[in-house]
């Protein structure tokens, strides 16, 4: 299951970790974000123990989403040793989203 990001985790959970963290910023109103939630969901299991795969909602923590530029949604970001490594924004196929993951394996 896909950890659910906030102000509160986001330092420990993502910036911390010593695996590869997927961050998808998304917001409920938000249609694209619909669509790309379930892959979100499908890749944390596949990725599970190899790398942190989770959302975090805009309107929840617009701090996080102002610190890292997040103008549209869904934007995911691919962290690594605490350091954007990748981008993508929009909804694309799962296959796009496992192939920025892998690279950081």
């Amino acid at each position: 299951m896909a950890v659910s990001f906030s102000t509160s985790n986001f330092q420990e959970v993502v910036l911390n970790s010593d695996k590869p963290v997927l961050v998808d910023f998304w917001a409920e109103w938000c249609g694209p974000c619909k669509m790309i939630g379930p892959l979100i969901e499908e890749l944390a299991t596949e990725y599970d123990g190899k790398a942190v795969i989770g959302k975090l909602n805009v309107d929840e923590n617009p701090d996080i989403a102002s610190t890292y530029g997040i103008r549209s949604i869904p934007t995911l970001l691919v962290f690594k040793g605490g350091e954007i490594v990748d981008r993508i924004v929009g909804a694309v196929p799962k296959a796009n989203i496992a192939q920025k993951i892998d690279n950081q394996l």
